[in-house]
């Protein structure tokens, strides 16, 4: 859609993130732009540019940069740090960091609240991760009807046979009432207390 807005924290992610949405490869963004293929993946490596680049590159796209009264980092930032823990096989700072997406989320209201979970994640590489980020973004942004955005929804951000949400091996399944809705929608079953302020 010509015009949407993306926002979000590391200018790399935000670019990366636009260019997926529109299902362009580096070098036609590149095309698109007039700036070099190889400048559009050093960028996208996380080398700093710009904003008139950043701007040039995001306007390639079809989006514009806006600024947000937030340093919160969005859904999209937490879903790139969920994939390298979970690369790492650690799945304690990737849960950590799925409960500071919770934080933050919880920790604005209404248009900065919709800000955090607009922008649509790149996948961590797990399904049920993939799922748990969608759902939390539904859950918080449908506690202030914010209209959701058209990722949380995609079908690939959803399981097709729920699956018990378990760091610990050890951990209880939960039962059905214990579960957030939109978390049972995208079928992750997991503790609502998990995501509870401490």
């Amino acid at each position: 859609m010509e015009g949407e807005v993306i926002f979000m924290a590391a200018s790399s992610t935000l670019v990366r993130a636009a260019r997926r949405s529109r299902r362009l490869t580096q070098a036609r963004l590149a095309e698109l732009t007039g700036i070099d293929q190889a400048s559009v993946s050093h960028h996208e490596r996380g080398r700093d540019a710009a904003y008139s680049t950043v701007d040039r590159l995001l306007a390639g796209t079809g989006h514009r940069l806006y600024a947000a009264p937030t340093r919160r980092d969005d859904a999209a930032s937490a879903a790139e740090a969920i994939r390298e823990h979970l690369r790492a096989n650690d799945t304690d700072r990737a849960l950590r960091a799925l409960l500071q997406l919770n934080d933050n989320l919880t920790a604005e209201h209404g248009l900065v609240r919709g800000i955090l979970g607009l922008t649509e994640p790149a996948h961590t590489g797990d399904r049920v991760w993939d799922a748990a980020i969608a759902a939390l973004v539904a859950w918080r942004l449908n506690q202030e009807a914010i209209p959701l955005p058209e990722w949380v929804n995609n079908p690939d951000r959803t399981l097709t046979v729920p699956v018990v949400f378990r760091i610990d091996p050890a951990d209880p399944a939960p039962e059905r009432e214990d579960v957030p809705n939109e978390f049972a929608e995208h079928g992750v079953l997991a503790w609502a207390d998990t995501f509870a302020s401490v």
